[in-house]
Formats: structure tokens, C-alpha cells, sequence
């Protein structure tokens, strides 16, 4: 089995434990004892674990250099292009680099995909339409907005949660579109919709929920609030490629933001307060409900009403989507949260 972080295997004991899988069967799957099965179970959250600092390797001051041979092959003939082999040779003849070939191929697999999609000789993709069975897909994305907030113009964040199969959406304006913000939209559009999707939902690379993308795959490394926010909530994440090529793979949220922006944000709205706003978002959200999509020959609510008795149900017990800090006062009696130093 892969090695995972603390919190992803509580995330996946978690979701074998909802699918009916007992202690002991769980104990024996992730070869754990029995008191971290319970802890998992009862808790999203591992323990605490001092965060070591990044270190770094023998392999950095030559980064550069095999990035500029690896550009070099671009315009070589086929049969003439670096090798792996030739490029660790040609470090340590050349350059006398102290590093070892296991070093250099795992750089050299995340790097080249890179600098073949930036050159534009990544591979041609075709593009097949999307189709949506009720109750499985979700798509979320954040939109900027202009309100005139207690006399004063401002720039918000809307979000959204669109249903990939009816097209119902929720929407959320937030101050910011950080990872406390990210929650909170997630925490009021799956209580409005009445459950969760049971297959996938689609995000973009937030950084509310991507540490890192990984190379061309599909792969990313998440944040650990993210992980035991959707280990919570069964939510299984999908991403999609990063920049202009990924937005065609969750065009339905990326419309609609679109379209609530033209019908309800236009004129600005004037309001003294965000919960002014969100109220009369909610009753825009209703009357969407009463919309046709495109051709389609029943409303979004119609199409909601098949949908939603397929959601999976709810939890529960809350989700604490706010951060505690224990910021030092200086000298100034000021704090810095989540700033660096002043």
C-alpha cells in the first residue's frame, strides 16, 4: 500500500467505515492498530504533528542545467535527445555533481511533461461532451463581484456549487475567497441542496484545497483542512488541468457565475451589509429554479426534484470551518494573524 499522510488515512478508514467495513477488517486493511481505527472513526482530525522544515537536496544547483538540456532536445533530432542515463553522466563528468540516478529520473519524469506542455508539443487532446447521471456530479468555483457596500464600491467573491445534472445552483458572496470562506459556501449549498454528490465534484486548483499540483496528471497533493473537510462531508474531489485548458472540463459552473453576475449583479447592487446580500441571493437562487436550460424542456426544479432524493444524506455532527490562532503581541501591543512579520 502507497504511503499516505495522517490524514488521509483517516479519511480513508473513515470511508471504508461508512461503507459498512468493521474495526477489526479495518485494522487489518491499513495494517493499523485498533485505537487508531476508533480515533479515525470518531475524529476527522489526527493528532498534531510538528511540521519539519523543507529540506533541501544535493540536486538543486543543477536543476537549472537539466532544464536547459531538456529544452535543448525540443529542437533535436529524435534518436539524439537526452536519456536519462545522459543527462546523470553529463552531471557528474561535467559539472561534478554529487548526486545519485534515482535523484535525477524522479526529477527528470516531473520535469520534462512540463517543458513539453509549456513549448506546445504536449501531445493533441480531443474533447468528448460531458453527460451527468442525477445525484452524482457537482461542480464549484469562485466568481469576483462589484458591490457598493455601505456607500462604498467594493470587490467580493461569489460562490458557487452548480448540480451537474439538473443545473441547480447555490450561491454564496463572501469578503474573500479563502479556505474559511471555501467552506462556509460548501456548508450552506450542501444544506440548501439537502446532500452531497455521490460521485465526484469538480474544483479548479484552489489553493483552499491544492498544495500542489503534480506534473500533467491528475494527481494533486491536498491541504489537510481540505481533506478532513471532505473526509467529513464524503466528498470526493476531481481537478482539473490547471489554466484556460481545464475550464471546459466544469464549463457549467463557469457559465453560470457568468450568468448570475449579468442578471442579478447588474446594476451594482447597494446594500449595508453581506447578509443583506446573501438574503437576496437566496431568493435569486429560488427564482432560478423556475428557469429553462438552453433546450431543455423542464426547469431546473423539475430536474431537481429527480435529483435530489439521490444525494447522498448529510452529516450529522458540524464541521468547524473557522481557525484558531495564538498570535504573540509585541512590543506595540499589535498582533499579526496570518500576515508575515511587520
Amino acid at each position: 500500500m502507497p504511503q499516505m499522510s495522517k490524514v488521509e488515512l483517516y479519511a480513508a478508514i473513515r470511508r471504508d467505515h461508512r461503507a459498512g467495513m468493521k474495526m477489526r477488517e479495518l485494522e487489518r486493511k491499513y495494517n493499523v492498530s485498533w485505537r487508531t481505527v476508533k480515533k479515525a472513526v470518531d475524529s476527522v482530525w489526527p493528532e498534531p504533528r510538528k511540521k519539519l522544515p523543507p529540506r533541501r537536496t544535493a540536486l538543486d544547483p543543477y536543476k537549472p542545467v537539466i532544464d536547459e538540456m531538456l529544452r535543448t532536445d525540443l529542437d533535436a533530432p529524435r534518436k539524439q535527445r537526452h536519456t536519462i542515463t545522459r543527462i546523470f553522466h553529463r552531471l557528474v563528468e561535467e559539472h561534478g555533481a554529487d548526486v545519485s540516478y534515482q535523484m535525477v529520473r524522479r526529477y527528470v519524469s516531473d520535469r520534462k511533461p512540463e517543458i513539453l506542455a509549456a513549448s506546445g508539443k504536449a501531445p493533441v487532446e480531443a474533447f468528448v461532451p460531458q453527460s451527468h447521471l442525477p445525484g452524482h456530479e457537482a461542480e464549484v468555483d469562485f466568481g469576483d463581484v462589484t458591490v457598493r457596500l455601505a456607500g462604498e464600491l467594493v470587490t467580493c467573491y461569489l460562490f458557487s456549487l452548480r448540480l451537474s445534472y439538473s443545473g441547480k445552483a447555490v450561491h454564496r458572496v463572501f469578503a474573500s475567497c479563502g479556505q474559511e470562506a471555501f467552506f462556509e459556501g460548501h456548508v450552506h449549498a450542501l444544506r440548501t441542496l439537502g446532500g452531497v454528490p455521490r460521485t465526484k465534484i469538480r474544483y479548479d486548483n484552489l489553493k483552499s484545497a491544492v498544495a500542489q499540483v503534480l506534473g500533467l496528471s491528475r494527481a494533486r497533493v491536498e491541504t489537510d483542512r481540505w481533506i478532513a473537510f471532505r473526509s467529513h462531508f464524503n466528498i470526493e474531489s476531481f481537478y482539473c488541468r490547471p489554466g484556460i485548458e481545464g475550464a471546459h472540463e466544469k464549463g457549467g459552473v463557469e457559465g453560470m457565475i457568468g450568468y448570475f453576475r449579468r442578471n442579478h449583479f447588474t446594476p451594482v447592487p447597494e446594500v449595508d451589509s453581506l447578509a443583506e446580500l446573501n438574503e437576496m441571493v437566496d431568493q435569486w437562487d429560488l427564482h432560478d429554479g423556475h428557469r429553462r436550460i438552453g433546450s431543455r424542456p423542464r426547469t431546473v426544479d423539475e430536474y431537481f426534484a429527480i435529483e435530489q432524493p439521490l444525494l447522498m444524506p448529510l452529516p450529522q455532527e458540524p464541521f468547524e470551518t473557522g481557525r484558531l490562532f495564538t498570535p504573540r503581541v509585541d512590543r506595540s501591543s499589535q498582533i499579526n494573524v496570518r500576515t508575515g512579520p511587520r
